[in-house]
């Protein structure tokens, strides 16, 4: 199973400013999704607008919500952003702001692919 985790204090601050029953909702996709199963709610690929792999749960209504996640790296989840949506359109606000996270989190990626690898080297000698 995937490991779980919220990118940023402010990632976690997002997602749990959402509504109770939408936070009950996304929390079994991404439940679904470390187990590597599909996620059940409407969601779409955000790889040209956030980044490789980032993927937007959708809940449509009035007013509609959305979280964004990336399970690419280290065998996690990571939550970069959630927010209700307030416009019919592109809310570029949020995609800027999960664009940010997203590379918040390649940089924690990074560092810990280059601690694991040092780890690895001292091990080896």
């Amino acid at each position: 199973m995937k490991k779980f985790e919220f990118v940023s204090e402010a990632a976690k601050r997002a997602y749990l400013g959402l509504p109770k029953e939408i936070q009950k909702q996304f929390g079994v996709d991404l439940n679904a999704v470390q187990q590597d199963k599909a996620p059940f709610s409407a969601h779409k690929t955000l790889t040209e607008t956030v980044g490789p792999g980032a993927i937007e749960l959708i809940e449509n209504g009035s007013p509609a919500y959305r979280a964004i996640y990336c399970c690419k790296y280290l065998d996690t989840v990571f939550v970069l952003h959630a927010f209700d949506k307030m416009t019919n359109g592109v809310d570029r606000k949020e995609l800027a702001t999960a664009k940010a996270r997203y590379k918040e989190m390649k940089q924690k990626v990074d560092a810990e692919r280059k601690r694991v690898t040092a780890s690895t080297a001292k091990k080896g000698k």
